[in-house]
């Protein structure tokens, strides 16, 4: 199955999105539950990689069922022909994804070595020419892995991936990477900003559900990553709200 580009989607893809998100956490962090404020949903594409789970809230997005990798290819070529009609594409979760495509097509294969090679090759063609192409808000959701390193003697944090992408990790494609967090009030309240919003019901729960998207001294390990300067000291933990998150995107890069 050829995935290659043409000449003038290559003149493209220098351009890059500004609005790539990877949300990640633990199961029951709120990865998905961040999702619930996004406006106009309608004009949102979710590609449902976990054998149809449904999201934990009403919603109004396009939702698609995944049941073979390629669809995903399928769905950003039609939503980059039909841009003026799709504000973004959401991909839940990569994770699922991959293992899906370990599932279908490396799972038996004659040449294992060349099914791994087309695993490696299928993340980075979804990655530099899709999500590229399309232009707009696009967020991946993935599940995070605790493994302990043995040459550092310390925990590693990181979305689980085999093959060659191991190397570098998932998180290295993306600019904008936060986790989804469950963190106790106490914690927080040292972090107070614009963003970062305590309900009273939260209050009472002595906890709330956030976005991390600054390293601290007891998540060295974690993968979170942004563009310098994009969010400060204090604002390490923000609401989960990814259209709170896309705001302060277009916000910094002045889209």
């Amino acid at each position: 199955m050829s995935e290659a580009a043409t000449a003038d989607e290559v003149e493209q893809l220098g351009e890059p999105n500004d609005q790539l998100i990877m949300i990640a956490g633990y199961s029951g962090e709120g990865k998905s539950a961040s999702l619930r404020n996004i406006l106009n949903q309608e004009r949102w594409v979710y590609l449902n990689c976990e054998a149809g789970k449904r999201l934990p809230f009403r919603n109004k997005f396009m939702n698609v069922r995944i049941t073979d990798p390629y669809e995903v290819f399928s769905y950003f070529d039609e939503c980059t022909a039909n841009k003026d009609d799709v504000d973004g594409i959401i991909i839940d979760s990569v994770t699922f994804l991959l293992d899906m495509f370990e599932s279908l097509y490396i799972a038996g294969a004659a040449n294992g070595q060349a099914a791994w090679g087309a695993f490696a090759q299928y993340f980075k063609t979804l990655m530099q020419q899709k999500v590229t192409l399309f232009g707009k808000p696009v967020i991946i959701i993935a599940h995070l892995l605790d493994v302990y390193d043995e040459a550092s003697q310390s925990m590693k944090i990181s979305v689980p991936v085999k093959g060659s992408l191991k190397n570098n990790g998932l998180e290295a494609y993306f600019s904008t990477v936060v986790a989804a967090r469950k963190i106790p009030l106490k914690e927080l309240e040292k972090f107070g900003n614009k963003l970062l919003d305590i309900t009273e019901e939260e209050r009472e729960l002595g906890y709330k559900h956030v976005f991390q998207t600054r390293p601290t001294k007891q998540t060295t390990g974690m993968r979170i990553r942004s563009p310098m300067g994009m969010f400060p000291k204090e604002q390490t933990y923000i609401d989960n709200d990814a259209q709170k998150l896309l705001d302060h995107l277009n916000e910094f890069y002045d889209i």
